[in-house]
C-alpha cells in the first residue's frame, strides 16, 4: 500500500493507494481541525478502515510545497519518521504541481498558494497534452499581489487555481484581473494527484530520506525577523531552493 499526503495548506489531503496506483480512499480534513493534532490519528483511521496497519505500507509520498511552513514541517516530519521506522521508500513532489495535475491541460495555469498577506507562491504551467512536466518545482517563485495581478492581466488566456483563490480573488479583480481568469478549483493539492507525479524508489534509501526537504522559496517569518538574527556560522536561508 502507498500512503500519500499533502500538508501545504490548512487542509490535510490524504490518500491510500495500492502499489499499482489504484485508489483505495481519498480524504480531506480541513479547519478548524489542526494538522498537528489530527495527522497521526487520520493516518491510523484511514488504514484501519480498510483492514490495514502501518506494516502494510510499502511506500510514502509527501507534498513538498511550497506552502505553509508549519504544515510542511508537520507533514514531512511525520512521514519521514514513519518511513525511517518502517524502512520503506519515501518520495516527494511539488504541491503546486499536484494542483496543476487537476487543472485543464489545454490551458496555461497559474497554480497559486498563499505565503502571507499580499504574497503568493506561483507555478506557471504551459498547456501540455501529456503528463505534467517538471514535477519537482522548477519555475516556482514568490510574487506580490500586484505582481500576480500584472502577470494574470498579461496572460488573458491563462487561468488561476489553488488555495489563494479562496480569499484573494476579489482583491485581484479590484486590481483589474478579469473574472474569466479564475477557475472554481482545484483549491487544495490532491494527495492522489501528488502520487501520479512520482516514481516510487525500488528500495529504502536512508540518505534520500534525510535529504528530503520542503520547497522553501523564501525565509520563514522567524528567519526574517531582525530581532532574531541567524546563529554564528549558520548561513541564512540555507535550505531555500535555488531557482
Amino acid at each position: 500500500m502507498i500512503l500519500s499526503l499533502d500538508c501545504s495548506t490548512l487542509t490535510l489531503s490524504l490518500a491510500l493507494l495500492r502499489a499499482d496506483g489504484t485508489l483505495v480512499e481519498y480524504r480531506l480534513v480541513g479547519p478548524p481541525q489542526r494538522q498537528s493534532e489530527v495527522l497521526p490519528g487520520e493516518i491510523e483511521k484511514l488504514l484501519t478502515a480498510h483492514g490495514f496497519t502501518l506494516q502494510d505500507v510499502t511506500g510514502f509520498v509527501v507534498g513538498l510545497g511550497p506552502g505553509s511552513f508549519t504544515g510542511l514541517r508537520i507533514g514531512l516530519a511525520t512521514i519521514k519518521g514513519l518511513a525511517y521506522a518502517l524502512k520503506v521508500p519515501i518520495v516527494g513532489a511539488s504541491s503546486l504541481a499536484a494542483l496543476a495535475v487537476e487543472g485543464p491541460r489545454e490551458t496555461e495555469l497559474f497554480a497559486t498558494a498563499v505565503v502571507k498577506k499580499g504574497e503568493f507562491y506561483v507555478r506557471r504551467v504551459a498547456p501540455h497534452p501529456g503528463p505534467l512536466p517538471a514535477a519537482q518545482g522548477e519555475g516556482e517563485r514568490s510574487m506580490t499581489l500586484a505582481e500576480l495581478a500584472d502577470a494574470l492581466k498579461a496572460a488573458p488566456a491563462a487561468r488561476m487555481i489553488g488555495p489563494a483563490l479562496t480569499d484573494w480573488r476579489a482583491p485581484l479583480e479590484a486590481l483589474g484581473v478579469p473574472a474569466a481568469s479564475f477557475l472554481a478549483g482545484p483549491l487544495v493539492p490532491s494527495a492522489v494527484a501528488l502520487a501520479t507525479l512520482v516514481t516510487m524508489p525500488a528500495a529504502y534509501d536512508a540518505q534520500a530520506l534525510f535529504a528530503l526537504e520542503p520547497h522553501y522559496l523564501r525565509g520563514s517569518g522567524a528567519e526574517e525577523n531582525p530581532k532574531f538574527p541567524p546563529l554564528p556560522g549558520v548561513e541564512p536561508k540555507a535550505r531555500l531552493k535555488e531557482d
